[in-house]
């Protein structure tokens, strides 16, 4: 399961929010879906697959049991695929069968979740793939979702991206606000040491602030919003001092361009900001 995921309050939550309430009663709670109690006696049964109508990279699959158990635990789940996997067109990703109230109520939750991972995965794997063979290594970033970063960013890891830091308490990055407050790239590096923090990161996004900020003892550079020859040039100046990592503006069109510039890090904001829901669906099957 998702490391650090408390999958039941994440189930409970989205289901209430598309049901108007959770009272953790599932015969009570699958009724709050007012178009199947009343079109469905309460023992009407049903079978369903969920099927992938695009060529998918997998992510929140194993967020599908919980789903259809909260309605209805005695539901038969079956899964078919594992995250990670790339499948084609067309695979049948998981069977599931139970209380018909209960799987209808929680089809639209599970297919969420399981489309918006997915579509990140798959989003993921395109870049991946893209710069493979580079020697440059994919990275994630913080712009997610409010709520759900732990789960996009366990997306991106299956798409086959490295994540970044998980937020601002687990790596510190010296950016150009910081360093304007802290007046200069030397205040804020030193203020950052003398803190006791290590691995430092400093924002730059012009050629003449490499020198300062390796002085002042940066770790590791992220050169932002640089142009390929651009990144060559910082890269060449750096000279293998500290890591490097090209970030801003970082296109499935572009990030070929960049990775082959030399940087060792590549971080793309738009893996979990713009990727598109995968088309799945949940069909009938007699």
């Amino acid at each position: 399961m998702i490391a650090g995921l408390d999958v039941a309050a994440f189930v409970a939550a989205t289901l209430a929010e598309d049901l108007g309430g959770w009272s953790g009663v599932p015969a009570e709670d699958a009724a709050r879906d007012i178009t199947a109690a009343a079109c469905l006696p309460p023992s009407a049964r049903l079978a369903a697959r969920f099927v992938t109508r695009q060529p998918v990279t997998l992510a929140g699959l194993p967020l599908m049991p919980a789903f259809f158990h909260a309605l209805d635990p005695g539901a038969a789940v079956e899964l078919l695929a594992t995250d990670g996997d790339t499948v084609p067109a067309g695979t049948t990703l998981l069977r599931v069968s139970g209380r018909a109230r209960a799987l209808l109520a929680a089809e639209r939750s599970a297919l969420n979740s399981l489309q918006h991972l997915s579509g990140i995965a798959t989003f993921t794997r395109a870049h991946a793939d893209t710069i493979a063979g580079t020697g440059a290594v994919l990275l994630d970033t913080r712009k997610t979702l409010p709520g759900l970063r732990l789960l996009e960013k366990y997306a991106t890891r299956m798409g086959g991206a490295t994540n970044h830091r998980m937020g601002l308490f687990d790596a510190p990055m010296v950016k150009d606000n910081h360093i304007a407050a802290a007046g200069g790239v030397r205040a804020a590096v030193a203020a950052c040491k003398a803190a006791g923090l290590k691995a430092i990161t400093v924002e730059v996004d012009r050629l003449d602030q490499i020198e300062e900020a390796i002085a002042a003892g940066a770790d590791r550079l992220l050169l932002d919003n640089m142009a390929p020859d651009g990144l060559r040039e910082a890269v060449a100046l750096v000279a293998d001092r500290v890591p490097t990592e090209a970030s801003g503006g970082v296109t499935l069109a572009t990030i070929r361009a960049i990775a082959e510039s030399g940087v060792r890090y590549v971080s793309v904001g738009r893996l979990t900001q713009s990727a598109p829901a995968a088309d799945i669906g949940m069909d009938y099957a007699d």
